[in-house]
């Protein structure tokens, strides 16, 4: 027995001694313990997927785009290794290829498919040494922990030099300047992008970020606005503006927290894409994985056929059935993500029943002020009923307070459990909408896991 694979097993022994115990250790405990006892367990796992391996990151929606580009590689018949529970930093990448690991070194899976998270992408790059990499955007996120965008600017400029000079695939996101300035120069860069004007929001939102170019300081000005410092703009000082993309999507249709469809065109061609996803966040993460994809080889048709039939990522616009009651979970946790969300919902008819659950764990980020700059205006007038949970459910319901949501329609639970119960007896029709922070929704879904009504995030959903 070599001494990798030795290490192999005492890591997984542990993680599965955490699995019994309940405490969900086959995300990323049994990589942590294998990255003490062999530093260089990446690099040497890694190194043995015989296609190499692809990462995404981005502040919003690598979930979403990984699983996205997992559907249409599945579609292929490309066997991948992917991180699909969302351990996104070092020890979860690391368990990710322990768990794919089978003796005399062979890895099952050819194609590894890793989401990282934005501050650990430099670390995790440079052990991966991956062939692509989806850059997806930049938005203000958890101040406290990552500090200002141009922090993970600088780092991620150092990953795409290094991967522009080893010639690996680079698709960026135009419509995000901070994005779209790491490929100036490259050449094997794809861009995305939106080229559809209906889909403008009036002007920039406050929640913006990226709004001064980075080469000379100068503001931006917006010809047009998408979400949030998305769109199309230009430098009137040194001329930099926002490069043409080679992938995008036109004719936008968004049918409520249901669907969206649109035209993707490609240099593959043109083709309509009924998405089973809602919001124009998701046309966006949808572009990511075409683009992608089609850089990997992968055929048009495809890559529709996998984009048609992903499913949402853990929640991320999934449904479940509570009882008579359809609970829609849609992850809130910086601005721009919320502001999203809060777009979408306000595209349903009717008047909504939600559960806002809003924590200030570490995992969420200490500072929730962030809820200031989102626009919960939008609920005013359209919200029946609101359950306010979490940690800071007091400062939630005052936020939404002076958003215009009527004080008689504000109900403050603060406990998980009675809230999600409170807020399914009381939806009047039969459908509720879940908006909670990162540790909220790891505690929901592990509490909808022990009712029976959904899985454990680590353990693999049903097919």
């Amino acid at each position: 027995m070599s001494m990798l694979t030795a290490k192999i097993a005492a890591a997984r022994a542990v993680g599965e001694l955490a699995r019994r115990a309940g405490r969900g250790g086959g995300t990323s405990l049994p990589g942590k313990v294998l990255i003490s006892l062999e530093p260089n367990a990446i690099s040497e796992l890694s190194a043995r997927l015989e296609r190499g391996s692809v990462v995404i990151s981005a502040t919003n929606g690598k979930t979403t785009t990984a699983a996205m580009v997992a559907s249409v590689l599945r579609r292929a018949g490309v066997p991948v290794v992917h991180n699909r529970a969302g351990a996104n930093m070092a020890g979860g990448v690391a368990s990710t290829l322990l768990a794919a690991a089978r003796s005399g070194g062979r890895i099952e899976g050819e194609l590894g498919l890793f989401e990282i998270d934005e501050f650990w992408l430099d670390r995790v790059v440079a052990q991966l040494t991956p062939r692509g990499i989806l850059l997806g955007n930049l938005f203000r996120d958890q101040l406290d922990r990552y500090g200002e965008l141009d922090t993970i600017a600088d780092r991620w400029a150092a990953v795409t030099a290094t991967a522009a000079g080893r010639d690996a695939q680079l698709v960026l996101n135009a419509d995000d300047p901070l994005i779209a300035d790491l490929g100036r120069g490259a050449s094997n860069v794809t861009y995305f992008g939106v080229e559809d004007p209906s889909m403008a929001v009036p002007e920039m939102q406050h929640a913006s970020d990226s709004k001064h170019c980075r080469r000379c300081g100068a503001a931006y000005v917006y010809d047009v606005v998408y979400l949030g410092h998305l769109g199309r703009y230009r430098c009137p000082s040194c001329g930099q503006e926002r490069p043409a993309p080679s992938v995008a999507a036109e004719r936008i249709l968004l049918d409520g927290t249901r669907s969206s469809s649109f035209d993707l065109v490609a240099p593959a061609g043109r083709a309509r894409l009924e998405l089973p996803l809602p919001g124009l966040y998701n046309v966006y993460n949808a572009l990511g994985a075409a683009a992608l994809c089609l850089g990997l080889g992968i055929g048009l048709d495809t890559v529709l056929a996998g984009l048609g039939e992903v499913r949402a990522a853990f929640g991320r616009a999934e449904r479940l059935a509570i009882g008579d009651v359809e609970v829609q979970v849609l992850l809130v946790k910086n601005p721009a993500g919320a502001n999203e969300i809060l777009r979408t919902l306000a595209l349903e008819g009717d008047e909504l029943d939600l559960l806002v659950i809003l924590n200030d764990r570490t995992a969420d980020g200490r500072d929730v002020s962030w809820v200031w700059d989102a626009d919960f205006e939008l609920l005013a007038g359209r919200a029946r009923r609101v359950t306010c949970a979490g940690t800071r459910a007091g400062e939630l319901a005052v936020r939404l307070k002076y958003a215009g949501v009527p004080t008689d329609r504000l109900d403050v639970v603060p406990g998980l459990v009675p809230a999600l119960d409170d807020a399914v007896a009381h939806a009047e029709a039969s459908r509720l909408y879940v908006l909670p922070t990162y540790t909220a929704l790891l505690e929901l879904r592990s509490e909808l896991a022990g009712r029976g009504q959904a899985v454990r995030f680590w353990e693999p959903t049903p097919v």
